[in-house]
């Protein structure tokens, strides 16, 4: 292999950023352990922020987006997989400061690599990708602060049409929580009900800062990945020691708050972070992304894209405009 197709990201001198796929000699993919033939990636708003230089993202260009992918081993230098072998890759810098996986190979460190379990085949690994971590990690957390059976808990998704937050709904459904889907986008609110949400309710109303000290519970757990004052909003209103689960920022990384909903009411606040967990940890999850997690729905959920597709699809992302996950076909 002397040269692949790669979503390239370009920086001109005046900061101005272009993105296209372009043939790229072998030598740009770094010398790590594994080499990869990527057969799927996805996206997910990390990517879509990677490709406009958010520097809290990616600062080294030309790059390679992409913070997914799946596929075969062509090399492994370690001798823990052989070729041929499918794998999963995720997190840590893969496709933030390393090349990622929007591109025909990708080269990485063993340790950023998990085997696909063999009840998911490679294209339903990257439609859950990093989102499907998240929402995985996000039940983990709630498990821990559980108090009832799951048939009786209502849980909220808020930013329910995203990647995560349509992903945690039907998971949701299919553990037997009640589940209640936030989402601004109405056309979506008929989707949530097919992927399992009992109820379906606008995010408008939640978006403002409220000067309550505490709102009329209305559940006993939630999955928010909005953050900003919606974040506190949702807290404020959750069941006595229930639990909220903060996975995103779709509405701002700040809010305000105070103490009352923690020590009136025992709510816990619960953080998640995917990227950065062991590779043992995500084996796990992944395990169950494949099994008792795994909704009937789940083909249903993703736009199948090109390469050459994804830049207008990132712009919709940045726009707030895409609903669900989007998984990229590369090497098949």
């Amino acid at each position: 292999m002397q040269e692949y197709r790669a979503l390239r990201v370009h920086r001109d001198a005046n900061d101005q950023f272009s993105l296209q796929v372009e043939t790229v000699p072998a030598s740009t993919l770094p010398d790590n352990d594994i080499l990869v033939r990527v057969h799927y990636s996805d996206l997910n708003y990390k990517d879509a922020l990677s490709t406009i230089g958010n520097p809290g993202v990616s600062r080294n260009f030309p790059h390679t987006p992409g913070i997914d992918a799946a596929g075969e081993v062509i090399t492994d230098r370690t001798g823990q997989y052989g070729p041929g072998d499918r794998v999963l890759i995720s997190g840590y810098d893969f496709g933030m400061n390393s090349p990622g996986g929007l591109a025909e190979y990708c080269s990485v460190p063993l340790q950023w690599v998990c085997p696909c379990p063999p009840q998911l085949d490679l294209r339903e690994a990257m439609i859950y990708g990093t989102a499907g971590l998240t929402a995985a990690m996000s039940f983990d957390k709630l498990a821990l602060h559980q108090h009832k059976a799951i048939r009786d808990t209502r849980l909220l998704v808020t930013g329910a049409s995203g990647g995560v937050g349509s992903l945690a709904t039907a998971m949701a459904a299919k553990l037997g929580f009640q589940v209640t889907a936030m989402s601004g986008k109405t056309q979506s609110h008929d989707w949530l009900r097919r992927l399992g949400a009992v109820k379906v309710i606008s995010s408008e109303k939640w978006l403002s800062a409220s000067a309550k000290p505490l709102l009329a519970p209305q559940w006993d757990c939630a999955i928010d990945t909005l953050g900003a004052d919606a974040l506190f909003n949702i807290i404020k209103a959750t069941e006595q020691n229930g639990a909220v689960v903060a996975c995103g920022l779709a509405s701002g990384a700040q809010f305000n708050a105070t103490v009352y909903p923690f020590i009136l009411r025992g709510v816990a606040l619960l953080g998640v972070d995917s990227a950065e967990q062991s590779n043992d940890y995500k084996h796990k999850l992944w395990l169950r992304l494949a099994t008792d997690l795994k909704p009937s729905a789940l083909k249903s959920m993703y736009q199948e894209l090109t390469l050459e597709q994804v830049p207008s699809v990132l712009s919709k992302m940045r726009e707030g405009r895409s609903r669900g996950r989007y998984v990229v076909r590369i090497g098949v």
